[in-house]
C-alpha cells in the first residue's frame, strides 16, 4: 500500500514538473521550438553599435550569421525581401577593464563584457514575434603569462602549444590573448541570442 502510494506521487510530482516546464515555454537548447514553423529564411539587419569601437557591429553580425547557419533551422538571406524573419538589434555597451593587478598595481587580468538588445519579426506580417533587452557575456583575458591558462579554450583557439606563451613578450601575450579573447566574446554572445532568440526566452 506505502510502495503504490510512494509510486502515485512519484508520478505525480513528475508530471507537476512536466507541466511548470511547458508553461514556462521551456525547450531543449537549439532545437528552435519557438520559431514560427513555417519560417525558413531570415535576414541580420546591420546591427547599430552604441559603443566608441568602430567596427564592433559589423565584426559581430558575423558572428550572428554563423551561429544561425550552424543550427540549420534557419537559412541566411542577403534581403529582407527574400526572408520570412528579420534580426534586427543594438550593441549597448562593450567595455575592458581590469580584474586583477601583480604587487605594483598592474594589470594581470582583464573582464571583456559585450551587451546586446535584438528583435525578431515576422516579415510577412510586420510583428514583433521576440525581443530581448540583454544578452550578453563576459570573458577573463590574461595579460601576462603567469596568468595564462594553457588549457583553456580561448588559448587553445589559438593553436598556440603550452610553451609557446613562455617565449612571447609580454606585449605580444597581451595582444594575443585579447584578439582570442574578444573572438570567445562574440561567439558566446551570438550563442546566448541564438539560443533566446530560438526558445523564445
Amino acid at each position: 500500500m506505502r510502495i503504490q502510494t510512494h509510486r502515485r506521487l512519484n508520478k505525480l510530482a513528475w508530471l507537476a514538473i512536466a507541466a511548470v516546464l511547458s508553461g514556462c515555454g521551456y525547450h531543449f537548447a537549439g532545437s528552435g521550438d519557438a520559431l514560427p514553423t513555417a519560417a525558413q529564411t531570415i535576414y541580420v539587419a546591420r546591427f547599430s553599435n552604441r559603443t566608441r569601437a568602430t567596427g564592433l557591429n559589423d565584426e559581430f553580425m558575423r558572428y550572428v550569421k554563423d551561429e544561425i547557419a550552424l543550427h540549420k533551422r534557419l537559412k541566411v538571406v542577403d534581403s529582407p525581401s527574400d526572408a520570412d524573419l528579420e534580426l534586427s538589434g543594438e550593441i549597448m555597451y562593450s567595455a575592458s577593464s581590469p580584474a586583477n593587478f601583480n604587487s605594483v598595481t598592474e594589470p594581470t587580468i582583464y573582464n571583456e563584457s559585450m551587451q546586446v538588445t535584438a528583435t525578431l519579426k515576422d516579415t510577412k506580417t510586420n510583428k514583433t514575434i521576440w525581443s530581448t533587452r540583454n544578452v550578453g557575456n563576459t570573458q577573463h583575458t590574461p595579460v601576462v603569462a603567469q596568468t595564462v591558462i594553457t588549457t583553456t579554450p580561448t588559448y587553445l583557439q589559438q593553436n598556440l602549444r603550452t610553451g609557446d606563451i613562455a617565449q612571447m613578450t609580454d606585449i605580444q601575450v597581451a595582444q594575443s590573448m585579447t584578439v582570442a579573447s574578444r573572438d570567445t566574446l562574440m561567439q558566446n554572445v551570438a550563442k546566448n541570442l541564438y539560443s533566446e532568440m530560438a526558445e523564445g526566452f
